[in-house]
């Protein structure tokens, strides 16, 4: 586990530790990112992206070096140096707000044992995916961002006051937006799912239907979606396991074991996955 801290932010273990330096990157870019479907960031990217924020990208910043930037940052992400992927993307303001928050959420729920810190990181993470909101409407992953660092939070809370207090319904919004603009968006299907199952286990199968919209049918439908999209994704079994849980309890429990024994029998292409994998094996032990 995490024992060393550098200015706040736990270490990546060892043995988890990936290395994409080179073109390595770019050759491994379709399946890192099969779940989110995040384009790779070349010059083209970058002048797209420069385009659509129009004033709202930092001042001085061309193509090439929003590239380079951007590659360094996503780089450093799935090599598992998560303060570096968030540092770097934060400097690029919403343009370089998918990595940032992506770095920050994995961060804080993996590696992070305060709760008050954990919390703080996903705040500062709904606040950059706020702004990428702003400056890239029209990307899927802005609106992914923020139900990412919105749903983290919500779960550190706990669902029940996040639903008292409207979050869940703002991850929903988040969600339905970002699957409007990419159907097969395969991580924001995972996290739709956990939605669903998360309300109908808080508060009856009833209540969540018709106060939030939430039925055990939708995540079951999304999950299997997400599943078919990305077999080879340990997300999308551990979630699986967490989804069969949240819907059937007890009973639920073989079913889930084996979702997490197949997560954590993946072969993990990055750091992410490596904690994904790392996670279900823990709850195979609980």
């Amino acid at each position: 586990m995490a024992t060393k801290k550098k200015a706040g932010w736990a270490e990546m273990p060892a043995e988890g530790r990936f290395e994409f330096g080179g073109d390595a990157l770019k050759k491994a870019w379709k399946d890192l990112h099969a779940g989110d479907g995040e384009p790779y960031p070349d010059e083209k990217r970058a002048a797209a992206m420069l385009k659509a924020a129009g004033k709202s990208a930092p001042k001085g910043l061309d193509a090439a070096s929003l590239a380079a930037s951007l590659q360094d940052a996503w780089r450093a992400f799935h090599e598992g140096r998560f303060e570096a992927a968030w540092e770097a993307g934060l400097a690029l303001g919403p343009l370089g707000a998918s990595v940032a928050v992506k770095a920050a959420g994995i961060h804080g729920a993996y590696l992070v044992d305060d709760e008050n810190t954990r919390l703080a990181r996903f705040q500062a993470a709904m606040g950059l995916a706020e702004d990428a909101i702003v400056a890239l409407p029209e990307e899927a992953n802005s609106h992914y961002r923020r139900a990412f660092a919105l749903g983290r939070y919500s779960q550190g809370i706990s669902i029940v006051k996040a639903l008292k207090d409207g979050l869940a319904g703002k991850v929903r919004d988040s969600l339905d937006r970002a699957l409007a603009l990419a159907p097969d968006h395969a991580e924001a299907h995972l996290a739709m799912a956990v939605y669903h199952a998360e309300v109908v286990s808080k508060v009856g199968g009833m209540i969540a239907g018709l106060t939030y919209g939430a039925k055990a049918s939708e995540a079951e439908k999304h999950v299997a979606k997400a599943l078919k999209l990305v077999p080879k994704s340990p997300v999308a079994h551990l979630e699986h396991g967490n989804v069969l849980l949240l819907l059937n309890g007890r009973k639920g429990e073989a079913a889930a074991a084996e979702a997490f024994e197949k997560a954590a029998g993946l072969k993990p292409r990055d750091a992410m996955e490596w904690l994904d994998a790392r996670e279900a094996a823990g709850m195979i032990e609980e």
